[in-house]
C-alpha cells in the first residue's frame, strides 16, 4: 500500500486528525480582519474558549503554535527581580527553560529523568528556600507519553504565593484540568491537540492575578496588547483568519460533543492502547501510574527500530504514528489518540502492529491485541 495522507490512520500526538467541518470552514474567500463580520467571529470564539478551558477567565487566541504562547507567556510573566522555577522532566520541559532563560536570569531547574514524574516534595524544599516568583511545568509531556500530577505540585505553589504557569498545549481537552481547583495563573493550549483544529494557534487562558502582574515582553505576542484588542472583538495584528474561522468550528464540534465527554472518549483509548500493547508483548516507556491519555510512548521491540516498525506501519499499511525524539529517537514509538480519534483509528493500528510482529516472529499471543481493544469498546 502506497502512504496516502488524505486517507491514513493518522495518530501521531499532534497535529491530529481535523473534522470535514472544520476543514470546510477554511474556504471560505478572504475577509477583512478588521471589518464587523470577522469582528462577529471573535466574539463566538471568546464565547466559546471556556467550553475548552472548562473555566471563565481572561482567555485569548494568538496567531502562532503552542510554543509562542509559551513565549508570550514566559516573557510577560516570569518575574525579573526574583528566582523563577522551572521543572523538567521531558523535550518540552526542556523547551520551558531554554525560553525561560531567554527572559530572566535567575532561573532554578529541577529534573527528573524523562519518564519519570516530577516529585512534589521536592518543589515544595525548593519553593521553601524562597525568592521564587514563578513556577513554570508541562503538565501533559508528549515526548514521552507521561502526565504530570500537576494536583500536589500546585498546592505548594499556592502556598508559597508565587506564579503558577503551565505548558498544557496537549493536556486542554484531553485530560482534566482543574484551573480554579490548582490555581493556575496562566496556561498555554495549543490548537491542533485535543480540540483538533489545525496547527498555527496558541490559546491562552490568564487569571486575575496573571493579568494584574503583566509586564512588557515580546512585541508581537505582547498579552496585554491582546487583551485590550479583545475588548472590540479585535486583534492587534493581522491574525491568521482561516485558522480563526476553523478555530470556531472546532470549538462549535467541541460543545456538541461536551467536554467531559472528549475527555472519557479519551481516557477510554488511552486504556486500550495501554491494555493492547501489554498484549503485543511490548511494554511502555514511562510510568506506567503517569502514563498520558493523550499518547502513548512505547518502547521499541529489541531489534526493530523505525525502519522495521513504524516506516513499515506507514509504507505497508498507510497508518501514521510518531517517533521518539533527542535521545529516544529510535527508541520509542508514540501513539496520539487525542481530539476526534476513535475506535476505528485505534482498531486498525492495533491489527497493523499485530501483523507486523507476527510476521518477525514477535507475537505472543495472535489477536489478543485487538481483544483487548475491543473489550474496553463502548
Amino acid at each position: 500500500m502506497t502512504f496516502d495522507p488524505e486517507t491514513t490512520t493518522f495518530l501521531i500526538a499532534g497535529p491530529v486528525r481535523i473534522h470535514p467541518r472544520v476543514l470546510r470552514a477554511m474556504s471560505m474567500p478572504s475577509l477583512n480582519h478588521r471589518g464587523d463580520y470577522f469582528h462577529g467571529i471573535v466574539a463566538e470564539i471568546r464565547e466559546l474558549l471556556p467550553v475548552l478551558f472548562g473555566a471563565k477567565g481572561h482567555q485569548l487566541v494568538l496567531s502562532g503554535s503552542g510554543t509562542a504562547g509559551l513565549e508570550a507567556v514566559y516573557s510577560a510573566l516570569v518575574p525579573r527581580d526574583r528566582r523563577t522555577l522551572v521543572l523538567s522532566n521531558g523535550n518540552f520541559g526542556e523547551r520551558t527553560d531554554q525560553i525561560v532563560r531567554r527572559y530572566s536570569s535567575r532561573v532554578t531547574t529541577l529534573t527528573a529523568p524523562w519518564g519519570q514524574p516530577l516529585g512534589a516534595d521536592a518543589v515544595a524544599t525548593e519553593l521553601a528556600a524562597g525568592d521564587v516568583g514563578a513556577v513554570c511545568v508541562v503538565h501533559n509531556e508528549t515526548s514521552v507519553g507521561l502526565a504530570n500530577d500537576l494536583a500536589p505540585i500546585a498546592a505548594a505553589v499556592r502556598r508559597s504565593g508565587a506564579l503558577f504557569l503551565v505548558d498544557g498545549i496537549s493536556a486542554v481537552a484531553g485530560i482534566p484540568v482543574d484551573l480554579d481547583g490548582w490555581g493556575i495563573d496562566a496556561i498555554v493550549a495549543g490548537s491542533q491537540k485535543g480540540l483538533a483544529a489545525p496547527a498555527g494557534l496558541a490559546l491562552v487562558h490568564l487569571s486575575d492575578r496573571a493579568v494584574a502582574a503583566l509586564h512588557p515582553g515580546t512585541f508581537y505576542l505582547d498579552l496585554a496588547a491582546h487583551l485590550k484588542s479583545l475588548e472590540k472583538n479585535d486583534t492587534p495584528w493581522t491574525p491568521a483568519v482561516p485558522l480563526f474561522l476553523a478555530l470556531r468550528e472546532a470549538l462549535v464540534l467541541l460543545r456538541e460533543e461536551g467536554l467531559a465527554r472528549r475527555l472519557e472518549r479519551t481516557h477510554r483509548l488511552a486504556d486500550a492502547t495501554r491494555s493492547a500493547v501489554d498484549a503485543l508483548g511490548l511494554s511502555l516507556f514511562p510510568d506506567r501510574a503517569h502514563a498520558s491519555d493523550t499518547v502513548t510512548a512505547v518502547r521499541n521491540p529489541d531489534g526493530m527500530g523505525d525502519p522495521e516498525l513504524r516506516k513499515v506501519l506507514e509504507r505497508e499499511y498507510n497508518v501514521l504514528v510518531q517517533g521518539g525524539q533527542g535521545a529516544l529517537t529510535g527508541k520509542i514509538f508514540r501513539i496520539g489518540h487525542m481530539g476526534i480519534a476513535d475506535w476505528p483509528d485505534l482498531l486498525v493500528t492495533v491489527a497493523a502492529l499485530e501483523r507486523i510482529l507476527g510476521k518477525a516472529g514477535r507475537l505472543p499471543a495472535p489477536g489478543a491485541a485487538l481483544r483487548a481493544v475491543v473489550d474496553r469498546m463502548p
